[in-house]
């Protein structure tokens, strides 16, 4: 909790047995400025893991779901399912990727009127070889179109965020793939919604390949994810404003 802010981690996670442990570890050790945890309530979603993602997790101390189908979406959709009632919902992924340490960042633009807050690893620290080019290049490529179809800057499409849990309500999220995140702040673009960017450190330290940057299939699939659902909701616009006029 954050002066009275309720907070709720949500981490998809597939095969991560090597890496999601550190990452609840990180985050329950987190601290206000009373002394009391930060984070008051941490849901884990095994995304079919062939591991023991889901053990390592609930050692650690997360409440752990299942989702069977494969998808960053509907196993973010998963998890916020289970989190109790908070004030503000935090992302992160579980393959250390991030310094959980920094959330305090994401969570305090909301104290001051923010809706949606990403983590731009663009704005941030990188370190050599934390994202693959595929990684940046489709990064510059989606904030290109955002900035040409919505005339909104955006560095980073980063997994790393905090929204209000009213603010999640009203976007009613539909995306079960990697559209999730670009679906998470157009939406949030065209509901006139306060979307902020702090910057936030990547870090190379993950055990294993990245789900997007580390195979073929990966920047793929990440790739037809995010830019369908920037044309898809392009569409939807200007149908909509053809149907208003």
């Amino acid at each position: 909790m954050l002066d009275g802010l309720s907070i709720g981690a949500v981490i998809p996670a597939q095969n991560e047995e090597d890496n999601i442990r550190p990452v609840v570890e990180a985050l329950t050790k987190l601290r206000n400025e009373t002394g009391n945890r930060l984070i008051d309530h941490i849901v884990v979603c095994d995304n079919n893991s062939a591991d023991a993602t889901a053990q390592r997790a609930r050692e650690a101390g997360a409440r752990v779901v299942s989702q069977s189908k494969p998808g960053y979406g509907i196993a973010c959709l998963t998890a916020i399912a289970a989190l109790h009632p908070v004030d503000v919902v935090l992302f992160v992924d579980g393959d250390q990727a991030f310094d959980v340490s920094e959330a305090t960042r994401l969570v305090h633009p909301i104290q001051h009127g923010a809706d949606l807050v990403i983590g731009s690893r663009i704005l941030g620290k990188m370190e050599p070889g934390a994202l693959s080019l595929p990684q940046v290049i489709g990064n510059r490529v989606a904030g290109l179109l955002i900035r040409l179809l919505w005339q909104q800057r955006a560095t980073d499409l980063g997994p790393f965020r905090a929204i209000t849990s009213s603010a999640l309500a009203k976007l009613q999220m539909k995306d079960e793939t990697f559209g999730w995140t670009v679906e998470m702040q157009i939406k949030a673009l065209q509901s006139k919604m306060t979307v902020v960017e702090v910057p936030v450190s990547t870090l190379k330290r993950r055990h294993g390949k990245s789900k997007i940057g580390g195979t073929l299939r990966g920047v793929i699939g990440a790739s037809v994810g995010i830019l369908g659902m920037i044309l898809k909701l392009a569409i939807r616009r200007s149908i909509n404003t053809k149907t208003s006029g």
